[in-house]
């Protein structure tokens, strides 16, 4: 996964260094800029056993910032935003390889380095008894629960 493009960023952000589940580094550029969900969408997206997108609906191009094209085959993990904690997202895959769904409030990072919450849901793609991927369905989140992920999330990592 590359580093994002600064000149997609307008001022004053700030660069942050990420590492992933794998060890990878990739350099984000943030800003303060919340997003709205809106109002009466879902966001729907489908990756394969390894996280890559396969699959992402015009709510979640849109909110995303990014292109189709440069969201799918790309890891879900693009849209990591600093503040969430490595733990949300180790429970996340925790749950969903068991094979239950996952429930939890997500800030995820814009192509534009502002962001936007969303209440995620991901549950297993299952054939024939076998994992072959995940879909995750995002909604809008209320303010008091994202007040309240907040505050825990600084408690985590």
């Amino acid at each position: 996964m590359q580093d994002m493009d600064p000149g997609f960023v307008p001022p004053p952000y700030r660069e942050v260094l990420l590492t992933y589940h794998d060890g990878s580094v990739r350099k984000v550029y943030v800003t303060d800029r919340e997003e709205p969900y809106p109002d009466g969408h879902l966001i729907v997206s489908r990756t394969n056993c390894d996280g890559i997108l396969t699959h992402a609906n015009a709510a979640f191009v849109e909110m995303s910032g990014y292109t189709r094209e440069e969201l799918i085959g790309q890891p879900h993990c693009i849209l990591r935003h600093p503040d969430m904690p490595k733990a949300a997202f180790a429970d996340l895959w925790a749950c969903v390889q068991r094979g239950e769904q996952w429930h939890g409030y997500v800030k995820n990072l814009r192509k534009d380095g502002g962001h936007y919450w969303v209440y995620a849901s991901v549950i297993p793609n299952v054939r024939d008894g076998v994992a072959v991927g995940y879909t995750s369905v995002r909604r809008k989140p209320s303010r008091a629960r994202i007040a309240e992920a907040e505050a825990a999330y600084r408690d985590l990592d």
